[in-house]
């Protein structure tokens, strides 16, 4: 019974070893980050919505690292030093992946050793140009550009183009991201070279004299929003 009780103690004593020792492994060091652009232009999407995955082979089953992409187009993670594969799931954003001529498609080799930038370079369907606002009796008016990037085969229409304020500077088409909007369907007959939307500034409690402006374009079969730069608006 001793000897078993002992016995006990050992392993026990190995564990808590054990663990101390993974607990004095060293964090993450390095800082990942940088923005996804169209000829150095960021994309502009709804925050936290879009999304890119890395993956360091060499550990099993370990799963993907998710990283999400801020409302300006930028994206940060803070990873160990190694090699990763970056991969754009399929469907995400409002544009389509490059083929980078490494071994699987639309995969992007990383050697990470020390924080680095990488903006990640990608085919938008559309990109918003110019876009103006401006604010007069009680409204927020706005005036973009559109233009079409991709347009061959795999090119696609345009369903609605809309005008979202809010009190904060997180702007878009998710509801707690807006106070107001306005949607402007999209047709054959509209001009998207001078497409103009305006949109009613609601009672604000606590009151305040600005809001946070941001145009959002929904493309068929696309369902991540392609957006205009967040602008504020003083009133």
């Amino acid at each position: 019974m001793k000897r078993k009780h002992n016995l006990l103690i050992l392993l026990a004593g190995l564990m808590a070893f054990a663990s101390c020792k993974k607990d004095n492994f060293d964090p993450p060091g390095s800082t990942f980050k940088g923005r996804i652009i169209y000829e150095g232009e960021p994309i502009m999407v709804e925050q936290n919505q879009v999304r890119f995955q890395l993956w360091e082979p060499g550990w099993g089953l370990n799963g993907a690292i998710d990283v999400a992409i801020d409302q300006d187009g930028s994206y940060s993670a803070v990873l160990f030093n190694g090699n990763y594969k970056l991969i754009i799931p399929k469907n995400e954003g409002p544009f389509m992946t490059k083929s980078t001529g490494s071994p699987a498609k639309d995969t992007i080799m990383i050697n990470l050793q020390g924080s680095q930038d990488f903006d990640i370079e990608v085919m938008p369907y559309y990109m918003i140009r110019n876009a103006q606002f401006s604010q007069a009796g009680g409204k927020v008016a706005a005036t973009v550009k559109i233009e079409k990037i991709i347009t061959d085969a795999n090119a696609k229409n345009i369903e609605s183009v809309s005008l979202y304020i809010n009190k904060t500077t997180y702007v878009g088409a998710n509801g707690n991201m807006q106070i107001q909007r306005k949607d402007s369907t999209v047709n054959a007959a509209t001009d998207l070279n001078n497409l103009q939307l305006s949109v009613n500034i609601p009672a604000i409690t606590p009151t305040q004299n600005y809001v946070f402006a941001r145009v959002g374009v929904k493309i068929t079969g696309v369902e991540d929003r392609l957006y205009s730069p967040v602008q504020k608006i003083t009133f």
